[in-house]
């Protein structure tokens, strides 16, 4: 049976660049908006790990009240506003339908994964015009704990009647490439400018600069598949 493909959303589907002049008009630095998200992701794997669990986008708050108070600027509650509520319409990376077409014309499965809410994440992909490409959109939210811990990937599994190895992450982020493949799913990692793997562990077997580009190995792998299977 071929794999179920699974999607992360955030920088993987969604260009989170597009809140840059926001950062700029708050902040003065576009650069910014990376220190915001990767302090972003880093709490959100504190509240896996020590507590307390809060959901994506209150540690999204979190995160830009101390990237503010560590550069000395205040924000007012529009200025927040702007900024987490521009993730709910965050277009999607250009090559991004193409590539999801490519997948279900291959008569592959695909579904999200994200650590954003239900609510964020239906939103996302329905404001990017990705909503019809995915049978369903899971939320860390129904185990409470972040990727990259091993949960996320294993409810995914269960809920779709699959085991972890039937399942194939993409994503833009290392880190969630080394907690699927550690959780037992196959990798597809999305090489975006900027995006490296982590060298202390295994890569996947499918590194595309793009989402088209990684869609086409995964058509390929997944056919090569099937020939051995026949055999």
């Amino acid at each position: 049976m071929p794999r179920i493909i699974v999607f992360d959303v955030n920088e993987t589907l969604l260009d989170v660049s597009a809140l840059e002049p926001h950062f700029v008009r708050m902040f003065g630095d576009a650069r910014v908006l990376r220190e915001w998200f990767s302090t972003l992701l880093l709490y959100s794997e504190v509240a896996t790990l020590a507590g307390p669990y809060a959901d994506f986008p209150a540690i999204g708050r979190a995160a830009l009240d101390m990237t503010a108070m560590s550069r000395g600027v205040r924000l007012s509650d529009e200025d927040r506003g702007r900024i987490l509520d521009g993730m709910l319409t965050l277009p999607a990376h250009p090559e991004a339908p193409a590539g999801l077409q490519r997948l279900r014309d291959a008569g592959l499965r695909l579904v999200a994964l994200t650590n954003s809410s239900p609510t964020v994440v239906d939103a996302q992909l329905r404001n990017a015009g990705l909503a019809t490409f995915f049978e369903r959109a899971f939320s860390v939210e129904s185990v409470r704990r972040f990727k990259p811990a091993p949960e996320p990937y294993r409810f995914v599994a269960k809920e779709l009647g699959v085991e972890t190895g039937g399942l194939r992450m993409v994503a833009a982020h290392a880190w969630d490439i080394v907690g699927a493949m550690r959780a037992g799913c196959a990798g597809a990692f999305v090489a975006r400018p900027g995006k490296v793997l982590y060298p202390l562990a295994p890569p996947p077997d499918i590194v595309g600069p793009d989402l088209r580009a990684v869609a086409d190995q995964i058509v390929a792998a997944e056919e090569a598949r099937s020939d051995r299977a026949g055999r």
